[in-house]
């Protein structure tokens, strides 16, 4: 097949290199980048790297979505995939795909790290060219899941699990810091440790009801760790924002108490 890259930052020279290697014919484009992966044949603008194209991934970043779109688009033909791999808001991929005319548009969210994971990053797929994509990339060793709906689906999955994997990670970060500033590190990573690895849809439940349940005595636990984190020099965003939370959440729960 025909297939186009635009963006050969590192992760689009990785699909480029790796769509190449599985025997397909590969275009890109890059108005920075100005050399390409061994084999891969340089456009002279986006346009001219969809002209003849049967898939069009782009891997730039989401705020240059609109533009590539508005100059990929008309230029491809007729019945050929585009595969926005940007991390753009859901409402941008379900208007461009809106925009597509007979392109077929699929909104692409990476669930991983390329760098580490290369072309064996999990990805998702939504929208009308959904399937024509996950064909392709599947024969490059890509696990692809297609999810029903329209463009923007698959971002609303990937936005949602990051609300828990970013926080985590951040809550990680911040947790593993305090702990070796106070000399307690190997006991804040086995805590962690714990956690991770009990039963994770009843850690899930016990997070929903006690954290309501208990908010205002957590509140105030939370703001003296705040306080403690200050003390070590510890940067404390997630524990405040922790304690503000579930300031909220009981200030809701009086709320609902009084009403009834």
């Amino acid at each position: 097949m025909n297939c186009t890259v635009i963006g050969l930052g590192e992760a689009g020279a990785i699909y480029a290199s790796a769509l190449l290697r599985a025997g397909h014919q590969v275009t890109g484009y890059d108005p920075v980048v100005t050399s390409a992966p061994a084999g891969v044949g340089l456009a002279p603008s986006a346009a001219a790297a969809c002209a003849e194209a049967d898939v069009v991934l782009v891997l730039t970043g989401a705020g240059a979505a609109r533009p590539v779109a508005a100059e990929c688009l008309p230029a491809m033909p007729a019945g050929a995939c585009y595969a926005d791999l940007t991390s753009s808001s859901p409402g941008t991929m379900e208007e461009l795909g809106r925009g597509a005319g007979d392109v077929l548009f699929a909104d692409i969210a990476i669930l991983g790290p390329v760098i580490a994971q290369r072309e064996a990053t999990p990805l998702m797929a939504s929208g009308p060219g959904a399937a024509a994509f996950a064909d392709v990339v599947r024969g490059i060793g890509a696990p692809v899941e297609v999810v029903p709906g329209p463009p923007g689906a698959a971002m609303a999955h990937k936005l949602l699990r990051s609300v828990f994997m970013k926080g985590l990670a951040s809550v990680v970060v911040e947790a593993v810091n305090a702990g070796r500033a106070a000399g307690l590190e190997d006991f804040v990573r086995a805590q962690i440790t714990g956690m991770l690895a009990g039963d994770g849809q009843a850690v899930i439940e016990r997070f929903l009801t006690g954290t309501q349940k208990h908010a205002a005595r957590r509140s105030f636990e939370m703001r003296s760790t705040s306080g403690y984190l200050a003390e070590l020099g510890v940067p404390a965003e997630m524990t405040e924002a922790s304690a503000t939370a579930m300031e909220r959440m009981a200030a809701a729960e009086e709320t609902e108490s009084v009403a009834s």
